[in-house]
């Protein structure tokens, strides 16, 4: 029988580093203190030539002191709908150590009530969000002109 010697370096558990490098100072982040600064700041963030054109689907993220650490984009769909992947929203909320998100989309048709489908994806992401302690401060429709916001009207 053939004797088998084992390399030793399967003993020790193996080790991912994390590091975290931001290019903005906090202070020089802009913070979200209201539905209406979230409007502003992802209205800035958003194509004006494709807010009346499709629908996309988008997340704040935010820090432990509602400063944007950065704005993503998740889908870009048709005219009346987009496709969101709690996935994708998950991966990049965890690597960039957000504590806090909100969502947004816009309806191009101007049309801002909430659909069932919003109601139904804002209480997916509202879910998974509690599971890994990220919070969901609020989901906004928006157009070019103005917005409704699920915290402000007592639904989220």
């Amino acid at each position: 029988m053939e004797s088998t010697v084992l390399n030793s370096n399967w003993l020790v558990a193996s080790e991912i580093e994390l590091i975290y490098k931001s290019r903005v100072k906090a202070s020089e982040r802009p913070k979200v203190v209201s539905s209406q600064s979230a409007f502003e700041i992802a209205s800035k963030a958003w194509d004006e030539n494709k807010i009346e054109l499709l629908e996309q689907f988008k997340v704040l993220m935010l820090s432990n002191s509602n400063r944007v650490l950065g704005v993503l984009e998740i889908s870009s769909g048709g005219i009346t709908g987009t496709v969101v992947d709690l996935r994708l929203i998950f991966a990049a909320l965890l690597k960039a150590k957000a504590t806090a998100c909100i969502l947004v989309h816009n309806h191009p048709s101007g049309k801002l009530d909430p659909s069932e489908a919003d109601k139904q994806i804002t209480a997916k992401i509202k879910q998974a969000s509690q599971v890994l302690d990220i919070a969901l401060l609020d989901h906004l429709i928006i157009t070019s002109e103005s917005y409704y916001s699920f915290a402000d009207e007592g639904v989220l």
